[in-house]
């Protein structure tokens, strides 16, 4: 497969490109700085070049033409503010949502948030953050040119990922490896059958394939 992923020096995206590319895929990763791109090359995928803040559809669809995938797991990241949870975190899923359907790319992979959602209440730039993946992902969920799947992992860490997890629509709460999220977002990518739905993932006990599959219902 062709994968596109937004985002495409963020943690878990790094790991994903890792993964894809061990296995044969062909992965280009969407990055705002040009220093970046030896990151990606040494992960295996192509590095290009545009910012999803000043972008526009018809620019963001042309990179994605082509594809047979699309993840979003850009995110404005800690340490920003107000301001950029609604242009990353809200307006480049939206963005890359739409340039997808009109680049043709049913399969659409959002790396989105536990306790994302559009009616999430407080002031803090925390609450501010989840509210955008909220609104992110409802209007994702409402494009029926997509195929989507929305994942939504629990506290991220940076420990080894064990291949064991909890996937289900509603975990609760508790922490996943970073590599672990990858692992899952690879063998989503696989599994069209979990089109339609939204996931939460912690660490758990299943192996990542089995718990896709359980999922999936297979």
């Amino acid at each position: 497969m062709r994968i596109v992923i937004a985002g495409g020096h963020g943690q878990i995206a790094l790991r994903l490109e890792r993964l894809l590319a061990a296995r044969g895929d062909e992965v280009a990763g969407i990055i705002r700085r040009a220093e970046q791109g030896e990151d990606l090359r040494e992960a295996g995928a192509e590095p290009v070049l545009l910012d999803l803040e000043s972008a526009s559809v018809e620019e963001v669809a042309a990179r994605l033409r082509g594809a047979d995938a699309a993840v979003f797991a850009a995110g404005a990241g800690p340490g920003s503010g107000v301001a950029r949870k609604d242009t990353v975190d809200k307006g480049a899923a939206v963005l890359f949502a739409d340039a997808a359907v009109q680049a043709g790319v049913r399969r659409f992979v959002v790396v989105s948030s536990m306790g994302a959602d559009p009616a999430h209440e407080g002031s803090e730039v925390f609450d501010v953050y989840l509210r955008a993946k909220g609104e992110a992902d409802a209007y994702v969920t409402g494009l029926d040119a997509l195929d989507w799947t929305i994942l939504r992992p629990g506290a991220l860490t940076d420990d080894a990922g064990t291949g064991l997890v909890r996937l289900e629509a509603h975990t609760g709460r508790g922490p996943i490896p970073r590599d672990d999220v990858a692992a899952v977002l690879a063998e989503l990518l696989d599994t069209p059958a979990t089109a339609g739905l939204t996931l939460e993932l912690v660490a758990g006990k299943t192996p990542v394939s089995v718990a896709v599959k359980s999922v999936a219902g297979n």
